[in-house]
């Protein structure tokens, strides 16, 4: 099949230069043969090979050729000559579900060269029930939008009429369909709960949805069995989704939390990826080793398992990720009820004082109230907080740091944002090196306007992919930049199993992104996280000019991606059928 598709495009290739050049000799003027070419650049096609001068000739949503293009013409062109020029990158975990509903633009990704926004760890917006739509309804806080749909296929194709820059796609959640069937109890759920649980699986599946993913340090998600994750995997690797997963450690049960993916790989036999991988405070640094090389071997033996990160040493959570998850269960109000209640309250300041706790706490994995750093409140007389560590803010309420997560948490009736710095430099460079590695924000995508100033984010929301394209592939020269965008393109598609996107060939869909290597950079810090990042020249998604000389075109081209168990229910690809011309 592939080698008649070849045929087939360097034949039209062919017809496509003699019809051309007979309207060129006979004096006329050939009118212009694509929609977009990008002339002179220096083309990574996201397969890791080496780079070669071309230009990309596209026309509508494809690209059409790839070459010396020099004898046509293009509608619009772009002068990439001295510019790396790319396939679109793809953010493998994205938390823009609400933020590109205030902003569609994306900006905050869009000027680091992300095309595509993939959500859904642990929690998707959708299958919805009507309880599910009125918690939600009353933590988008100010949002003005209505949330009007109810499975995730709906979500997503709201956004794509709504109009959006990036392409958005999504795993459900298996936290979502948790909740949907049993709510934020402390159980397992019953047989019949737990087919149901494998149903909505599988409907999102049949809509578009990649996968499932899990987040398992939180409540509920924290309260599911590895038994019932296999279960929902098993649903989606029937359409051909695989399984992403926030382990349920990343400190001291990292491995067994490791273990607990190969197997669900090994009873699925589909992709399963662990998300932000990371070995989390200083005492457990050295499992990291241990931890790659039970991937290393479940890889050798034929499993398809892989990891993503992000270049950092702090990850961001909420204060619910510094408490038990028993004073958790039951949902957002029963949490704050127990918190109220000073008998309850002084047990779980007790278990947040613990150095050793036997749940998974992000503040015991960053050492001390010294290496937590407020992020974001909902209420305004909080945001004086924003960017001081824990350890400040304690010290000037006069209260102990365990004190003072409980109490801001009830101040502001929210998680609280924070940043918990835990990691290691020598071990996230080990992740960066890794071939199977991909890259990942774990954040909003933002823009340094309106509401979005309210909170400090994480640096992640506006640099990931630039710090590691600037920092640690260009500076620290830990991979090349042909095997540095691989990880960003190509690993990332095929791992979710999308066509026809992450690679610059003819047939592919045209999202693509222009940047000067030698001045990409991430500006964004703890202390000033509202800050773009600097290099990239033009993004193009779908065939559209997204980012032109560094600046919004004011185009909303994204689409619904949608995943592999689409197609499959079909039996064919949702991709639209075009002609495809090769020109070597």
């Amino acid at each position: 099949m592939k080698t008649l598709r070849r045929v087939r495009q360097a034949f039209w290739g062919l017809v496509f230069r003699a019809l051309w050049r007979r309207v060129r000799d006979a004096g006329q003027t050939p009118p212009p043969a694509f929609s977009l070419l990008i002339r002179g650049g220096t083309v990574y096609d996201g397969t890791g090979a080496p780079p070669a001068v071309a230009d990309i000739g596209i026309v509508r949503d494809r690209i059409a050729a790839i070459g010396d293009l020099g004898w046509m013409q293009g509608r619009t062109e772009i002068d990439a000559r001295g510019l790396a020029v790319a396939p679109g990158f793809i953010n493998s975990l994205s938390w823009a579900t609400e933020s590109i509903i205030e902003d569609p633009t994306a900006e905050s990704d869009l000027r680091q060269g992300v095309t595509l926004e993939v959500f859904g760890e642990g929690l998707s917006m959708g299958p919805l029930n009507a309880e599910m739509r009125r918690e939600l309804r009353l933590r988008r806080g100010d949002s003005r939008y209505a949330v009007d749909w109810n499975s995730l296929g709906e979500y997503l194709e709201f956004l794509e009429k709504r109009g959006v820059v990036p392409n958005v796609a999504s795993l459900v959640g298996a936290t979502t369909v948790r909740i949907h069937e049993l709510g934020h109890a402390n159980r397992a759920p019953t047989a019949r709960e737990l087919v149901r649980m494998q149903e909505l699986v599988r409907s999102a599946m049949a809509e578009g949805a990649l996968g499932v993913g899990s987040s398992l340090i939180y409540a509920p998600a924290a309260f599911a069995s590895h038994d019932e994750l296999r279960a929902l995997a098993l649903a989606a690797a029937e359409y051909g989704g695989g399984y992403y997963s926030h382990l349920r450690s990343e400190s001291r049960q990292l491995l067994p939390a490791v273990d607990e993916i190969i197997d669900i790989a090994r009873a699925t036999r589909a992709h399963a990826e662990i998300w932000h991988f990371k070995a989390a405070g200083r005492e457990n640094w050295p499992l990291l080793g241990a931890a790659i090389e039970r991937i290393e071997a479940a890889r050798s033996e034929g499993l398809d398992v892989s990891a993503n990160v992000y270049p950092y040493l702090a990850g961001a959570s909420g204060f619910d990720a510094a408490m038990p998850p028993w004073v958790q269960e039951g949902g957002h109000r029963s949490w704050l009820e127990r918190l109220r209640d000073p008998e309850l309250r002084a047990r779980v300041i007790k278990e947040i004082e613990t150095a050793h706790p036997d749940w998974e706490s992000l503040y015991a994995a960053a050492g001390s109230a010294d290496n937590v750093r407020l992020l974001g409140f909902r209420h305004a007389e909080l945001q004086q907080y924003c960017g001081r560590t824990l350890a400040e803010v304690a010290a000037a309420r006069g209260r102990t740091a365990a004190e003072t997560i409980v109490d801001l948490v009830l101040e502001d009736d929210s998680r609280v944002h924070a940043a918990y710095f835990m990691m290691s430099e020598d071990n996230l460079r080990r992740l960066l090196s890794l071939h199977w590695v991909g890259l990942c924000s774990d954040e909003e995508a933002l823009a340094p306007r309106g509401a979005f100033l309210q909170h400090s984010p994480h640096p992640r929301a506006y640099g990931a992919f630039a710090r590691f394209l600037g920092h640690y592939v260009r500076d620290e020269r830990l991979v090349d930049l042909a095997e540095a965008i691989r990880r960003l393109t190509s690993l990332p598609a095929t791992n979710f199993r999308l066509v026809d996107r992450g690679v610059l060939r003819a047939g592919a869909h045209a999202d693509v992104a222009i940047f000067d290597p030698a001045a990409v950079r991430d500006l964004a810090t703890y202390a000033q996280p509202h800050q773009f990042a600097a290099g990239m020249r033009h993004v193009i998604v779908n065939g559209q000019l997204a980012l032109r000389d560094g600046l919004p075109t004011g185009a909303r081209p994204g689409r619904f991606v949608r995943g592999p168990g689409q197609r499959n229910l079909s039996g064919r690809s949702t991709s639209t059928s075009t002609t495809h011309i090769t020109i070597a």
